[in-house]
């Protein structure tokens, strides 16, 4: 009889640890959006602050606006392939620029719309000769991003912009960051870059979902629990 009496209060612990569990999950995801607030407004900041000259041999902040100067190498562009705007299938154009003080950085140099024939790669208009200066911003890009499958070595067509791989296409080393490059520059390149988002909303979300399971646990338990003593059996 004692053993059927603990079990039949099982469900209720359960409801009550689920209730518990969903609270303190819950509340890391808060702390967790706080975290994320203050990246944001990091990011915010930097990206706002006015564009600074790259010294020799500095390496940047992440999301903080750079102007490098140096000259473009004379190289046909890397192609990131399945990159869309404003629901438009197109490309990144990457070129190599190569720093005054010997370093090449890799230059996201903006978005390209693709022809209607995909085997056709679509004409580039080339950077300009000489020492030049270029703005963006820098970013640091994902080490190991999703791929369907390993690209050709030798092809200037790729799924992502990783540039190690793209040093080896090069044949030199490579800066392990990026510059998004911005401004109108008139050929033919889109750079209307999203806004750096750092999710807080999704840590929100994710909050609301954990107490709303905590709050259902907790209210079918005390339901339960109520109607089970108003049956006049002991709770």
């Amino acid at each position: 009889m004692r053993t059927r009496s603990l079990s039949s209060l099982l469900p209720y612990v359960a409801g009550i640890a689920v209730a518990v569990a969903g609270i303190l999950l819950g509340q890391w995801q808060l702390r967790r959006a706080g975290e994320k607030t203050e990246l944001q407004h990091l990011i915010d900041g930097r990206a706002e602050a006015p564009a600074q000259m790259l010294a020799a041999g500095e390496r940047p902040q992440n999301w903080r606006r750079m102007v490098l100067r140096g000259r473009w190498l004379v190289t046909d562009p890397v192609l990131i392939d399945n990159r869309g705007y404003r629901r438009q299938p197109g490309y990144h154009v990457v070129g190599g620029f190569e720093l005054e003080d010997g370093r090449t950085v890799l230059v996201n140099r903006g978005w390209l719309a693709a022809g209607g024939d995909r085997r056709q790669l679509p004409s580039i208009a080339p950077p300009p000769k000489g020492v030049v200066d270029v703005i963006g911003v820098v970013r640091e890009p994902e080490t190991e991003p999703f791929r369907l499958a390993a690209d050709l070595a030798d092809s200037r067509l790729r799924q992502n912009l990783i540039p190690h791989e793209i040093a080896a296409l090069l044949d030199r080393p490579v800066a392990t960051w990026v510059l998004m490059q911005t401004g109108e520059l008139g050929d033919g390149l889109v750079r209307d870059w999203p806004r750096p988002d750092a999710g807080i909303e999704r840590h929100q979300g994710y909050a609301f979902q954990w107490f709303g399971l905590a709050a259902l646990a907790a209210g079918l338990t005390g339901f339960f629990g109520w109607r089970r003593v108003r049956n006049g059996r002991p709770a």
